[in-house]
């Protein structure tokens, strides 16, 4: 039967050894119950015969952690008020290490108030909502209606030990309570780069409600996909047991994370050293990519937390992702198009580092490793035997082969670029800056820039060119005698080769200075006098669309040439048409 027909909760009916349906019941009692014969198991009708090890979660487990001893995470944290975690002090300082906020002012962090209850969770989020529940004595997941959580929680008299992580709220109206942090917000993939228009379904992974009883316990993870997550304790406390993601740590949780007697092994007892942070009420936790870690709730607990892909460690994320794959971690414990979102990164940085390479600045050495490690994870997923396996989450409106060509050629630029400025930095003694979100220039990028610009004036100018010029001196014109006028247009004219005429548009009767042909005020045209032109020679092939083509079949106005400013200078020249 399934278990809603017959009035049984999931996580009950692995207690019930015979079961009496209501009608037997009446005869017969209620279900027969299996019986307990130990504490330290996660199947608890094993005979308590001493040979068998302590399991992750029992609660004779918990009692042991209770009593262990470990380091303060007070070596590794750091603490600091909420203005001054920024983007840019992350940027430059990296984020490697846990961040505690002891309060909640400057974070950009909105929450209710700690008077907020598990029963006005079931008021705005709704009793029906099925959400996944833990049974923290199996360390097996089940699934519950949320009214009988808040029915359970708010029972003094609880024969198991139910714990709430994964209750995503996003699309409930308690959402309309919560906003995440500032530098959650502006580092999260999902928030920069993630489209409007994509086929996929955004991932919603930035608020989570956290309901546990005390004694609760979750064992040594690593977030899915590698994202950093926030914690805020809003009421209660929780303790978190950290671990460093060195390679060594690394490739021991992955080793323990296969093994079948993983819940029999403490990770803890595995690794050099594992930190223990409490959180208190009112702490804001930022735990950041591939840290391992482990929580017990001390005391019954509501949290807030959230998980966030960024920029700052994009290889240590791929490095998560690869190793869920190899544990064959189940998709519902995965980041949701995880893949998908790799591409969309992927196309955004290339635009990134091709307007940081445009402006003459040089990309910070983290985006740089980052986008590398990211190159080598879309090329490994493009390889003919693995392609099938990952074509599925290759957005629609991208195209892999040519965004890996465009991103290796940028990559092989900017480390040559890189090459180059070593050299030059060891001849010269000059330090060559990166631009961060608050963009600074050297001396390196002054020359270069100064040197884009001499070099630029040699080469035949672009419309644009003939365009700021062409402003340049009409403002100039405002304010300047004619003979001035007439002398800065000779100069102009000579250095493009070309006759530049701005007002060859202009009639004779209108040559008079500061006499304005458009007039607006507050985006309103007062007065135009303008007179439109056709001279057809006037439209570049490549900028004539169809209403060009349409204005100029019914417009005709005759364009008057007026002298040109130097003499007998470039007579041949005025013939030809400015493109």
């Amino acid at each position: 039967y399934y278990y809603s027909c017959v009035g049984v909760e999931e996580h009950h009916a692995v207690d019930i050894d015979l079961y009496h349906c209501p009608n037997c019941a009446i005869l017969h009692g209620p279900s027969l119950m299996k019986k307990r014969r130990n504490w330290h198991r996660h199947d608890y009708t094993e005979l308590d015969d001493g040979s068998k090890p302590v399991q992750a979660g029992t609660r004779t487990f918990v009692k042991q952690l209770r009593a262990r001893s470990f380091p303060s995470a007070d070596e590794v944290i750091l603490k600091m008020h909420g203005s001054q975690l920024t983007q840019r002090y992350l940027e430059k300082h990296g984020f490697d290490v846990p961040i505690m906020v002891p309060k909640l002012d400057g974070l950009g962090l909105r929450l209710p108030p700690p008077t907020f209850s598990v029963l006005d969770v079931e008021r705005y989020v709704g009793g029906d909502k099925v959400i996944d529940v833990i049974d923290v004595a199996r360390q097996a997941d089940s699934k519950m209606k949320l009214h009988n959580y808040i029915k359970y929680f708010t029972n003094p008299d609880r024969p198991k030990v139910l714990n709430v992580i994964s209750l995503e709220f996003s699309d409930t109206k308690m959402s309309e309570l919560v906003e995440v942090p500032d530098i959650a917000r502006k580092l999260s993939w999902v928030e920069n780069y993630w489209p409007d228009d994509s086929v996929f379904p955004k991932p919603f992974v930035q608020k989570y409600c956290l309901m546990g009883v005390q004694d609760s316990y979750t064992d040594f993870h690593i977030d899915f996909g590698g994202t950093s997550v926030w914690y805020h304790v809003l009421w209660g406390e929780k303790i978190f047991y950290l671990i460093k993601p060195t390679d060594e740590n690394l490739a021991l949780y992955e080793s323990w994370s296969s093994s079948i007697t993983q819940s029999e092994v403490y990770f803890g007892d595995k690794v050099d050293k594992c930190y223990k942070c409490v959180v208190k009420q009112g702490h804001t936790l930022f735990v950041p990519t591939g840290w391992i870690h482990a929580v017990l709730t001390s005391q019954d607990c509501m949290a807030f937390g959230g998980n966030f892909l960024h920029n700052l460690n994009i290889g240590m994320q791929l490095r998560c992702y690869e190793m869920e794959k190899r544990l064959k971690t189940p998709d519902l414990f995965k980041f949701p198009f995880f893949e998908a979102i790799c591409w969309f990164v992927a196309k955004n940085l290339l635009e990134t580092l091709k307007e940081l390479r445009e402006d003459g600045f040089q990309p910070p050495s983290y985006l740089v490793q980052g986008v590398k490690a990211l190159l080598t994870a879309l090329k490994l997923w493009m390889k003919k035997e693995l392609v099938t396996e990952h074509a599925f989450e290759i957005p629609d409106n991208i195209r892999p082969g040519h965004l890996i060509k465009e991103l290796s050629k940028v990559i092989r630029s900017v480390e040559e670029e890189n090459s180059k400025l070593v050299k030059t930095q060891g001849i010269l003694g000059v330090c060559p800056t990166s631009r961060s979100s608050h963009e600074t220039t050297s001396p390196h990028h002054s020359r270069r820039r100064v040197r884009k610009l001499r070099d630029h004036a040699t080469k035949t100018p672009s419309n644009l060119d003939i365009l700021e010029l062409h402003t340049r001196e009409v403002l100039k014109r405002l304010e300047m005698s004619p003979w001035e006028e007439a002398s800065i247009n000779s100069k102009l004219n000579g250095r493009f080769n070309k006759p530049f005429q701005p007002s060859s548009t202009v009639p004779d009767w209108r040559t008079k200075d500061n006499d304005l042909r458009l007039l607006l005020s507050n985006g309103r045209i007062i007065r135009d006098e303008r007179h439109p032109f056709t001279d057809r020679s006037l439209y570049t092939a490549d900028s004539e669309d169809e209403d060009d083509r349409t204005r100029s079949k019914k417009t005709t106005v005759k364009v008057e040439d007026q002298p040109s400013g130097s003499e007998g200078e470039g007579n041949t020249d005025a013939q030809k048409p400015l493109n």
